[in-house]
């Protein structure tokens, strides 16, 4: 795997585990690869990868059953959806918005835009 320099490495895991949930490479209720298997498999520390499962254990996303691993939570493909659209709420759109405004951009241009993208 290769990790971007802007971003903790354990985010950049927690956030490879989450694009495969949605791209259903794991199944809500399937077991995921054990922090070892998954630490080898990306050629990391596996205490690294052990804080992407805790974060994602925290955000709802995975569980651990004790004994058998941890596996995807039930509803986690809509909990990762509402966690990215609110952190790009948050984060990305006010840079984007200014970014449009101090180029002049008006809002029928950006719908425009976002229209024809949609429509690919």
């Amino acid at each position: 795997m290769n990790f971007n320099d802007n971003k903790a490495i354990y985010i950049q895991i927690a956030d490879r585990i989450c694009e495969g949930i949605l791209t259903g490479a794991y199944k809500e209720e399937e077991r995921i690869p054990s922090v070892r298997e998954y630490a080898v498999k990306v050629e990391v520390n596996v205490n690294t990868v052990m804080r992407s499962y805790d974060q994602l254990q925290s955000d709802g996303i995975i569980y651990n059953c004790r004994g058998l691993g941890y596996f995807v939570a039930p509803g986690a493909s809509e909990r990762i959806i509402s966690l990215k659209k609110e952190k790009f709420i948050k984060e990305e759109l006010p840079y984007f918005f200014r970014q449009a405004s101090m180029i002049g951009m008006k809002p029928e241009e950006l719908s425009e835009m976002y229209n024809k993208y949609l429509s690919k």
